[in-house]
């Protein structure tokens, strides 16, 4: 009996140990406005090499469109911004793991990725296209045929071209907009991925040789935190709604887009903008 008693004591102790390292090993997730405000900063994810949403400058400074919505929202708290340049593959494990606060990071609103983050409102459009040579036709998906396409691993592009494409093209994946981009330029492949931004950065590139060519999706994208978290979900789409009536919306737009503010869905088939 004292034996039972001492193995039943042990197995509460390691059991009470388990539980006490996996607390420890947790991150410390900002989860609301308050734990944001008192740290004194917002951790947000964004992209460092996809221009005009996230890139770095030859001064080493994050700008962009989503780093100047960002930069607004942190305003709106009455707090710092840190910026956290990531690849397209590392922005959702960096939100979930607590590397980041939110991820203003270029995501396209997107069902499947619905299930791991939550979307807020949506407050940018774009449309996933490719980008091919002005002298080859391709007004249809068969026309890719043969090709060589680069596309950025992970991204939206990729499921697109990957689902589009017949067997006979050859897609490659980089890590990253701008090794996809450089692909293209330097030869490596005859088409690429993107959306509708990427050309800016093509013809500066390669001026005159590259147009699109193919729609295939047209996308919004929103701000991301993670499952769960009401009170800064609720933070974000009233502070989107904001910059939307006050015309601070329109401004990003003219400076970064060059096109007008489209008109935004009341909802997205699959994907939740707000956390029941």
């Amino acid at each position: 009996m004292f034996k039972f008693a001492l193995k039943r004591r042990d197995a509460l102790l390691a059991a009470v140990a388990l539980v006490a390292a996996t607390s420890l090993s947790q991150p410390a997730f900002a989860v609301t406005p308050a734990e944001i405000k008192a740290k004194g900063k917002i951790v947000v994810g964004i992209q460092g090499d996809n221009p005009p949403w996230g890139f770095v400058t030859s001064g080493g400074k994050q700008d962009g469109l989503d780093a100047d919505i960002a930069t607004l929202f942190a305003k709106e708290l009455g707090v710092e911004v840190e910026f956290v340049p990531l690849e397209v593959n590392n922005r959702i494990p960096a939100l979930t793991t607590g590397r980041v606060d939110v991820l203003f990071a270029t995501m396209a609103m997107l069902p499947d990725r619905a299930k791991a983050v939550q979307f807020s409102k949506p407050y940018v459009a774009n449309a996933i296209v490719l980008i091919g040579p002005k002298d080859k036709s391709i007004k249809t998906n068969d026309d890719m045929a043969g090709l060589t396409i680069s596309v950025a691993k992970g991204a939206a592009q990729d499921t697109q071209v990957t689902k589009n494409a017949p067997p006979t093209a050859t897609i490659r994946r980089y890590d990253g907009d701008a090794a996809s981009v450089q692909a293209l330029a330097s030869g490596q492949t005859d088409a690429l991925g993107g959306n509708i931004f990427y050309m800016d950065r093509v013809e500066k590139a390669v001026p005159g040789k590259f147009e699109n060519k193919l729609e295939f999706q047209r996308l919004y994208n929103g701000a991301c935190t993670r499952l769960g978290e009401k009170e800064i979900n609720v933070a974000i789409n009233a502070f989107i709604d904001k910059i939307k009536a006050n015309g601070e919306l329109k401004k990003l737009y003219d400076k970064w887009m060059k096109v007008p503010v489209p008109q935004f869905p009341e909802s997205l088939e699959g994907i939740s903008f707000t956390t029941n």
